[in-house]
């Protein structure tokens, strides 16, 4: 899926995921989703966001953020002393 909606800048915000550049970022969005916060209330919090916005954040963070329990590459890493 192409995410048009996100935006990364390694100079703006540290180059976290962000929606379209408004310095909003992607795991805010999806925070709130987390706190049960409806639709209607985000958008009231940040009237700079559109609906699109909110269901891109959390398709983005679907795909990019792997399921807890899956190996990552910092700890499937076998170089290390052990």
């Amino acid at each position: 899926m192409r995410y048009t909606r996100i935006t990364v800048n390694s100079a703006q915000m540290g180059g976290i995921p962000c929606i379209r550049g408004l310095r909003i970022p992607v795991a805010t969005i999806v925070g709130m989703v987390a706190e049960n916060m409806s639709q209607q209330e985000i958008l009231r919090a940040y009237p700079d966001l559109e609906p699109d916005d909110i269901r891109q954040a959390l398709n983005y963070a679907a795909e990019y953020d792997p399921p807890a329990g899956t190996a990552t590459p910092a700890s499937t890493d076998q170089s290390g002393p052990f």
